[in-house]
Protein backbone atom coordinates (compact mmCIF):
# COMPACT_ATOMS: atom_id res chain seq x y z
CA UNK A 1 0.00 0.00 0.00
CA UNK A 2 1.79 3.30 -0.77
CA UNK A 3 0.36 6.42 1.03
CA UNK A 4 1.64 9.36 0.88
CA UNK A 5 1.85 12.05 4.19
CA UNK A 6 1.23 15.41 3.96
CA UNK A 7 2.53 17.12 7.36
CA UNK A 8 -0.41 18.90 8.64
CA UNK A 9 0.89 22.33 8.69
CA UNK A 10 1.14 21.65 4.94
CA UNK A 11 -2.48 20.71 4.88
CA UNK A 12 -4.30 23.38 7.09
CA UNK A 13 -2.01 26.34 5.00
CA UNK A 14 0.58 28.19 7.29
CA UNK A 15 -0.97 30.65 9.72
CA UNK A 16 0.67 34.12 9.32
CA UNK A 17 1.51 35.79 12.59
CA UNK A 18 0.62 39.25 12.63
CA UNK A 19 1.77 41.97 15.31
CA UNK A 20 -1.03 44.29 16.30
CA UNK A 21 0.87 47.56 16.53
CA UNK A 22 0.03 50.49 18.89
CA UNK A 23 -1.85 53.50 17.92
CA UNK A 24 0.60 56.17 17.89
CA UNK A 25 -0.81 58.44 20.33
CA UNK A 26 -0.63 54.72 22.70
CA UNK A 27 2.75 54.78 22.14
CA UNK A 28 3.44 59.04 22.73
CA UNK A 29 1.38 58.57 26.15
CA UNK A 30 3.64 55.29 26.91
CA UNK A 31 6.60 57.19 26.80
CA UNK A 32 5.01 60.34 28.55
CA UNK A 33 4.27 58.44 31.52
CA UNK A 34 6.94 56.37 31.88
CA UNK A 35 9.09 60.02 32.11
CA UNK A 36 7.27 61.16 34.46
CA UNK A 37 7.47 58.40 36.48
CA UNK A 38 11.36 58.26 36.01
CA UNK A 39 11.08 62.34 36.72
CA UNK A 40 9.08 61.69 39.85
CA UNK A 41 11.25 59.09 40.97
CA UNK A 42 14.72 61.24 40.57
CA UNK A 43 12.90 64.11 42.75
CA UNK A 44 11.67 62.11 45.18
CA UNK A 45 15.16 60.85 45.84
CA UNK A 46 16.85 64.34 45.63
CA UNK A 47 13.98 65.73 47.80
CA UNK A 48 14.18 63.02 50.41
CA UNK A 49 17.19 61.05 50.31
CA UNK A 50 20.40 62.20 48.86
CA UNK A 51 21.62 65.10 46.51
CA UNK A 52 24.32 66.46 45.78
CA UNK A 53 25.93 69.49 47.19
CA UNK A 54 28.99 71.94 46.41
CA UNK A 55 31.57 73.56 48.08
CA UNK A 56 31.96 77.23 48.19
CA UNK A 57 34.27 78.90 50.78
CA UNK A 58 36.90 77.98 52.98
CA UNK A 59 35.88 77.20 56.20
CA UNK A 60 36.47 73.28 56.10
CA UNK A 61 39.77 73.46 54.69
CA UNK A 62 41.71 71.14 54.56
CA UNK A 63 39.35 68.77 54.62
CA UNK A 64 36.88 70.42 51.77
CA UNK A 65 37.82 72.82 49.35
CA UNK A 66 36.07 75.28 46.97
CA UNK A 67 34.40 73.39 44.02
CA UNK A 68 34.15 69.84 45.82
CA UNK A 69 31.27 67.76 45.24
CA UNK A 70 29.21 66.02 47.52
CA UNK A 71 26.85 63.68 47.86
CA UNK A 72 24.54 64.89 50.89
CA UNK A 73 22.44 61.82 52.47
CA UNK A 74 19.08 63.57 54.07
CA UNK A 75 18.02 59.97 55.97
CA UNK A 76 20.94 59.42 58.45
CA UNK A 77 21.22 59.71 61.78
CA UNK A 78 23.59 62.76 62.96
CA UNK A 79 26.67 62.06 65.21
CA UNK A 80 29.03 63.76 66.89
CA UNK A 81 31.65 65.09 64.20
CA UNK A 82 30.14 63.99 61.15
CA UNK A 83 29.85 67.31 58.27
CA UNK A 84 26.67 68.41 58.27
CA UNK A 85 24.78 71.16 55.64
CA UNK A 86 21.94 73.42 57.03
CA UNK A 87 20.96 76.66 56.89
CA UNK A 88 22.62 79.93 57.84
CA UNK A 89 20.99 81.19 61.61
CA UNK A 90 20.88 84.27 59.91
CA UNK A 91 20.44 84.15 56.32
CA UNK A 92 18.49 80.81 55.53
CA UNK A 93 18.74 81.22 51.37
CA UNK A 94 21.90 80.36 52.27
CA UNK A 95 23.73 76.84 53.42
CA UNK A 96 26.36 76.24 55.82
CA UNK A 97 28.68 73.02 55.94
CA UNK A 98 30.46 72.48 59.29
CA UNK A 99 31.49 69.47 61.88
CA UNK A 100 29.33 68.53 64.38
CA UNK A 101 31.63 69.56 67.56
CA UNK A 102 28.98 68.49 70.30
CA UNK A 103 25.78 66.87 70.70
CA UNK A 104 22.69 67.21 73.30
CA UNK A 105 24.10 67.29 76.69
CA UNK A 106 28.06 67.71 75.45
CA UNK A 107 30.38 69.87 77.79
CA UNK A 108 32.65 71.29 75.34
CA UNK A 109 35.91 73.65 75.88
CA UNK A 110 38.91 74.66 73.75
CA UNK A 111 42.36 75.69 75.99
CA UNK A 112 45.63 75.74 74.38
CA UNK A 113 44.42 75.07 71.08
CA UNK A 114 43.15 71.30 72.40
CA UNK A 115 39.45 70.57 72.54
CA UNK A 116 37.69 69.08 75.12
CA UNK A 117 34.54 67.25 74.96
CA UNK A 118 32.95 66.20 77.88
CA UNK A 119 36.32 66.74 79.82
CA UNK A 120 38.19 64.35 77.15
CA UNK A 121 40.78 66.26 74.97
CA UNK A 122 39.91 65.26 71.95
CA UNK A 123 42.56 64.77 68.45
CA UNK A 124 41.46 66.64 65.56
CA UNK A 125 43.67 65.26 62.62
CA UNK A 126 41.19 67.05 60.10
CA UNK A 127 42.24 70.73 61.86
CA UNK A 128 45.73 72.12 60.49
CA UNK A 129 46.62 75.29 61.43
CA UNK A 130 50.39 74.77 60.70
CA UNK A 131 50.33 77.77 58.08
CA UNK A 132 48.59 80.72 60.17
CA UNK A 133 50.48 82.78 62.37
CA UNK A 134 50.79 82.54 66.23
CA UNK A 135 48.91 85.80 66.75
CA UNK A 136 46.12 85.06 63.99
CA UNK A 137 45.32 81.96 66.21
CA UNK A 138 44.93 83.61 69.35
CA UNK A 139 43.07 86.15 68.14
CA UNK A 140 40.66 83.97 65.47
CA UNK A 141 41.19 80.15 67.76
CA UNK A 142 41.26 81.34 71.35
CA UNK A 143 40.03 79.76 74.50
CA UNK A 144 36.15 78.78 74.84
CA UNK A 145 33.47 77.21 76.59
CA UNK A 146 30.00 77.72 76.36
CA UNK A 147 29.57 79.14 79.46
CA UNK A 148 31.80 82.06 78.22
CA UNK A 149 29.95 81.87 74.66
CA UNK A 150 26.29 80.75 75.46
CA UNK A 151 25.86 80.95 79.46
CA UNK A 152 25.29 77.54 79.13
CA UNK A 153 27.10 74.37 80.86
CA UNK A 154 26.01 71.74 77.91
CA UNK A 155 24.71 71.53 74.75
CA UNK A 156 20.52 72.09 75.03
CA UNK A 157 18.75 69.15 74.07
CA UNK A 158 17.68 69.25 70.33
CA UNK A 159 21.06 71.21 69.38
CA UNK A 160 24.40 70.75 67.68
CA UNK A 161 27.60 73.09 68.35
CA UNK A 162 29.38 73.14 65.19
CA UNK A 163 32.60 74.30 64.02
CA UNK A 164 34.75 74.65 60.38
CA UNK A 165 38.21 72.51 60.07
CA UNK A 166 39.33 76.18 59.01
CA UNK A 167 38.94 77.61 62.77
CA UNK A 168 40.55 80.54 61.95
CA UNK A 169 38.39 81.56 58.90
CA UNK A 170 35.26 79.82 60.26
CA UNK A 171 31.62 81.64 60.86
CA UNK A 172 30.38 78.63 63.17
CA UNK A 173 28.55 78.39 66.68
CA UNK A 174 30.90 80.25 68.26
CA UNK A 175 29.38 83.37 66.54
CA UNK A 176 25.63 82.53 66.04
CA UNK A 177 25.18 79.77 68.60
CA UNK A 178 23.73 76.25 68.26
CA UNK A 179 22.06 74.38 65.30
CA UNK A 180 18.49 73.51 65.98
CA UNK A 181 18.64 69.35 64.94
CA UNK A 182 15.37 70.39 63.05
CA UNK A 183 17.12 72.46 60.41
CA UNK A 184 19.71 69.97 59.15
CA UNK A 185 19.38 69.39 55.65
CA UNK A 186 21.67 66.60 55.78
CA UNK A 187 25.36 64.71 56.52
CA UNK A 188 27.61 64.15 54.05
CA UNK A 189 31.08 61.66 53.50
CA UNK A 190 30.95 61.03 49.85
CA UNK A 191 33.27 63.43 47.98
CA UNK A 192 32.20 62.41 44.13
CA UNK A 193 34.37 65.66 42.47
CA UNK A 194 37.00 65.89 41.84
CA UNK A 195 37.94 62.72 40.52
CA UNK A 196 41.40 61.97 42.00
CA UNK A 197 39.92 63.20 45.31
CA UNK A 198 36.95 60.57 45.18
CA UNK A 199 35.90 58.77 47.69
CA UNK A 200 35.16 58.84 51.56
CA UNK A 201 35.64 62.09 53.46
CA UNK A 202 38.07 61.65 56.57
Amino acid sequence: MNESFNPRRDQHGKKKKTVEKKPFINELLSTFLYIIVITGLFVAIRTFLFAPVSVEGDSMNPTLVRKDRLVLNKVSSTDRFDIIVFPSPEDPSVQFIKRVIGVAGDTIEYRDQILYVNGKAIDEPYVDLSGESDGLIDIYNGDFSLESLRGVETVPEGSYFVLGDNRVNSKDSRSFGFIDEETVTGSTRLRIWPLDRFGFVD
